[in-house]
Parts: structure tokens; sequence; C-alpha cells
């Protein structure tokens, strides 16, 4: 079959690779002059920081990505995260980290709570895996079931981290879909070279497979023809296919197209989507200031929700001798349009997590509207398929349940691959 390819950002190359080693003809067509999207590398004063992602893979090589690699041979090294995570919890009680602090595992997060709290949380892992909730947001789970200060500061702050969205904002069914996969698949994973060692390592695949990429190259419409994807017209030249691959979302993918057949329950679906916003400060160090590589996640913050050193673990992401050091802080939509005021929060939270430390900030990166965190956000995800027949749509705009950011962009191309071998035989 021949096969085009919107967008040459993580679920599109992981589409395209694993469809050229099965001898399917690819062409990528690229808006950009680089491959990976969110999800490669900028060089930035001798430092290697991302273009989106933190360098990370949350279930390392065991989960959903990384099996993905591995099945279609790409050339990626995962070095497991010990510890997996820590939170840092205030001394002597206090609801900030200006009186000191002390780091916990994340295993042991249920230590803050009462004891009555810490066996009803016992009963609760145990069951919500068989019953898992619904109809109700995770911050109304725990309140109902854990109403402590401790447990709502923590969720919000893997939320915040995992997702960039608050405990609020998550369906609790969600939540616990990803607990369940933290059972299944383990804990996070550094791939060596940072985000750009994955997605070079699937160019390398397509191109050595004969696939071609177009960067430079925006797709200005899809053709469509009886209801089916017939092509892309790209720089004012069509190239026709049996298939069309999204890695868009579903709304941008939407205005690529006409349709004759109407479907107001997608389009309806289209209009809910909510996109998930985020601020990253990239930090240079002389020194550890965390000292593992491992997620330190920090819920007594105002803003900042987790903070990670994958220098710990591939020193060559920063010049000899430096350390880069990320923090990731949430944002809700109502403050975009005061994006200065919750940077120079979480600046100031940083002062408080890392006092007398020495550090300089080297870059601040917001992710939003067009260039977002998530095009959809976890639970607001509308699968893979499109009322368009043969075309699909992949990425952070179409994940699998239950998959924290590129763990969900693996699941929802898995998906992909599987309707596609399913409608195409």
């Amino acid at each position: 079959m021949k096969i085009n390819v919107i967008g040459a950002g993580l679920g599109g190359l992981l589409s395209a690779a694993s469809l050229a080693i099965e001898g399917h003809e690819i062409e990528v067509f690229e808006r950009l002059p680089i491959t990976g999207g969110r999800f490669t590398n900028i060089e930035y004063h001798g430092f290697s920081l991302s273009t989106g992602a933190l360098h990370m893979i949350p279930h390392g090589s065991t989960g959903p990505l990384g099996n993905l690699l591995k099945k279609i041979g790409a050339d990626v090294e995962i070095v497991p995260c010990e510890p997996m995570a820590m939170i840092r919890i205030p001394a002597n009680g206090s609801n900030n980290y200006k009186s000191g602090f002390k780091d916990i595992s994340f295993n042991q997060f249920g230590s803050q709570f009462s004891m009555w709290n810490r066996l009803k949380l016992a009963i609760l892992l145990v069951t919500t895996r068989r019953w898992p909730p619904k109809n109700i947001s995770f911050e109304n789970w725990i309140r109902k079931y854990l109403n402590e200060d401790s447990a709502h500061k923590t969720a919000n702050s893997f939320c915040g981290w995992a997702l960039s969205l608050t405990n609020r904002d998550v369906p609790a069914e969600e939540a616990f879909e990803i607990f369940e996969n933290l059972y299944r698949y383990g804990g996070t994973g550094i791939p060596m070279g940072g985000c750009k060692g994955v997605t070079d390592a699937l160019v390398e695949i397509i191109r050595s497979n004969g696939g071609k990429i177009h960067t430079n190259t925006e797709v200005s419409r899809i053709i469509v023809e009886n209801n089916t994807a017939r092509g892309v017209i790209a720089d004012g030249n069509k190239h026709y296919s049996d298939v069309v691959i999204s890695n868009i979302g579903h709304p941008f993918t939407r205005d690529l197209y006409d349709s004759y057949t109407i479907n107001n329950a997608y389009e309806e679906k289209i209009d809910n989507v909510k996109s998930s916003a985020g601020i990253k400060t990239c930090l240079a160090a002389d020194e550890p200031l965390i000292g593992h590589n491992g997620i330190l996640l920090t819920p007594y913050c105002r803003r900042v929700n987790g903070i990670n050193e994958v220098t710990n673990t591939d020193p060559n992401l920063a010049p000899p001798g430096k350390h880069l050091v990320m923090a990731h802080q949430s944002v809700r939509q109502e403050k975009i349009d005061k994006l200065e005021e919750e940077i120079e929060i979480g600046l100031q939270d940083l002062k408080e997590v890392f006092p007398n430390k020495k550090y300089e900030v080297i870059l601040t990166q917001s992710y939003y509207d067009g260039w977002p965190v998530n095009r959809a956000s976890s639970g607001s995800d509308i699968g893979n398929t499109t009322p368009i027949n043969s075309l699909y749509v992949v990425g952070d705009g179409a994940k699998g349940k239950g998959g924290i950011e590129v763990e969900g962009v693996a699941l929802g191309v898995m998906n992909t691959l599987d309707i596609i071998k399913q409608q195409h035989r």
C-alpha cells in the first residue's frame, strides 16, 4: 500500500516506521524544517534542550513506547530511573518548603496520611483495580475517599507532571487506568540522546526502508473522494495514496478536507476536545540539584509540579561539568493570558525547592494553543478513526486510554496499525 503521513512528530514517525518495515510505500510531510515535533532536541548554549517532552519515557523500556521501539528494531537505549520518583514534603508539618523538607519515595506517599486513611488507601488500591471509578473527577474521588490535604497536593503534583492537568480536570477512571499501567509496565526511563535519540532512530528506519520524509512541506488539503481519503495536496502537488495518517490532531485534520457526509456526533466530539498547557523551565547547574535520575514531585509548590535531572544518566545532554535540570508546571486555560505571572511564580517556587543552590535559568518554554503539551488532554481523546474512510489520526491528539504522554501516543499508534490491517487486507 501507499501511505501518506501528515506530520513528522512522534506519532507520525512511529506509524511511518512501523509500516515501512512491513514493506509499504511511505511518504511523510512535515511543515517544519526538522523532524520530531515536540519530541526532539534543540541545541542551546551547549545544552540539548527538548522541544517539548522532558527527555523521559514514562514506562521506560518496558512500556508501550519501549516495546514498540524494540518491535520495529529502533536503535534506542532506554535507561531505567532509580528511583522512579521521589516526593519532596515540608519539614515540621509546614505547608511550604521555606522551613526545610525531606524527600520520600513515591511508593511511600501514603505515609503522610492518618492511620485510618492509610488503611483505607490499602483497601482502595486493591478494589479500584477491579472496579475502577466512573463519572467522577479524580479530585472529587479523593475528596470522597481520602480527604487529606497531602493526598490532594500529591495528586495535583502527579497529574501536573504527567498530564499537565490538575486532578480536577482528570477523570478518575483515566487516573486509575494510568495507575494500572504503572503496575503493568513499571516506571520511568531516560532515552540516551534525549528525545532526539528516539525520533532520529525512527527517521533512520523510515529512510532505510525506502520511505520519504519531506520537511518544510505543509499539507494544505486531504483529497477525499466518495467519503474516502485518496491522498494529500502539499505545496500545490497531489500525492495519491491508499491511506492517510494524520499526526496533527482531530480538529486540524478536520480542517483539511470537505465532507458532504455531515457527522454531527464527530463534530461535537471535536468541539469538546481540550488541549493541555504547560511551562517548562530549564536550569543549568555546576553540581547536581536533585542527585538522582528519577522524578522529584513537588506537591507543596504553588506552581511547579515536578523536576528532573537527566544528566545524571546522560551527561552529553549538557556541556562538560554541567547539569541540565528541567521543571514543569501545568497551566490552566484561564491563566494562558497571564503566562509571565505564572512563570514568575514558578521561578519563586524553584528558589524554595533549591535553597542555597547555585543555578542559572537557561530557557523558559511555554506550550499552549497550536503548540500545546497535548492536543487532547488525557481523558478527552476521541480515538484514531474519523468519519472518512482510510483517514486515521495518531499522536497526542489521539492517545490510548491510560497512556501518559508518549505512552498514550504509542498506544494510539498500535491501535491504528491494528485497524489498518483489519480494514486494508
